[in-house]
């Protein structure tokens, strides 16, 4: 039986590449679908969720990925995302999951307020300029 290999990108690092998968599942906007061998090529969208796959009889992996693309092209799978957690156990996932968005979104949170005083004080010094060449 024909296999897959996995590749999961990050923006800066190969956060995980595996072979021999026999089947994984991923989650979309339009919901959860399989990705077996013999699936024709496709690109998906994806949401922020869970991946889960099996390489040869071992256990269930599961990745916990933030919004990306999927692209499969003959046996390759080709995941790219922000963000990505590793676990086995689905309880340990949530909980690392919890923590470690939580403080990327404090964190964006952070960076979004100061970027929106940044424009704000662009806005008002460029204002005035075009007020004193009137």
């Amino acid at each position: 039986m024909p296999l897959m290999t996995l590749k999961v990108l990050l923006p800066f690092e190969v956060f995980a590449e595996e072979t021999q998968v026999s089947r994984m599942v991923v989650d979309t906007a339009q919901g959860a679908f399989g990705l077996l061998p013999q699936r024709l090529d496709c690109v998906a969208s994806l949401v922020p969720g869970i991946l889960s796959f099996q390489v040869d009889e071992q256990a269930e992996v599961f990745l916990a990925l933030d919004e990306g693309v999927l692209v499969k092209t003959g046996p390759d799978v080709v995941i790219s995302v922000r963000h990505a957690l590793r676990g086995t156990d689905l309880a340990q996932l949530r909980d690392a999951v919890k923590q470690e968005f939580l403080t990327l979104d404090e964190h964006e949170y952070a960076v979004r307020a100061a970027m929106a005083k940044l424009e704000t004080g662009f806005m008002r010094r460029f204002a005035s300029l075009r007020e004193r060449s009137s």
